[in-house]
């Protein structure tokens, strides 16, 4: 099978993710304005907590490249759709005899392109597919783009089973 290193068991793909697909960009910018302007030097003067700060600031700025990705335990390490793969030693779900399944469905309410997303990952197969996402992935597209939100909610594979 293919390099799978940014393609998530539930089939969505990593460098489409703002943790990758915005934040080290917009951390990089930020700490690089920052220190332009000095405040290496100066910032623990205005705020106490710059050094932590600026420790995440450079954390972000280096996550795609230190991001595990779902495969290396990125994202919540409860994730339910992760256990089950793993489980059915199923490398992808949308190859999986029962996709989509409850699990899938879940996520599906937050990311309304999962299921088509997956579908399409069946019918192009794996390589076409990732050629496909690296091309959205010029154009600026991000999941967080169209991600339906929940309040309040820490976001999770899905929820917890019971």
């Amino acid at each position: 099978m293919s390099d799978l290193r940014n393609v998530t068991y539930c089939g969505l793909y990593c460098r489409l993710c703002a943790t990758k697909a915005r934040i080290p960009q917009a951390a990089t910018a930020l700490r690089n304005t920052l220190a332009v302007d000095g405040w290496e030097d100066y910032g623990e003067y205005i705020t106490p907590d710059f050094k932590t700060f600026w420790s995440t600031l450079n954390k972000l700025a280096g996550f795609e490249e230190e991001c595990p990705d779902c495969r290396g335990g990125c994202g919540d390490p409860g994730c339910n759709i992760r256990k089950c793969a793993k489980e059915r030693e199923t490398e992808l779900c949308p190859l999986c005899a029962e996709y989509p399944c409850k699990h899938i469905n879940a996520l599906a309410q937050r990311y309304p392109n999962l299921i088509a997303d997956g579908n399409r990952l069946k019918e192009i197969g794996v390589e076409s597919w990732v050629r496909e996402q690296e091309e959205r992935r010029k154009t600026g597209f991000c999941y967080c783009d169209i991600r339906f939100p929940q309040k309040g909610v820490v976001e999770q594979c899905d929820e917890p089973d019971k």
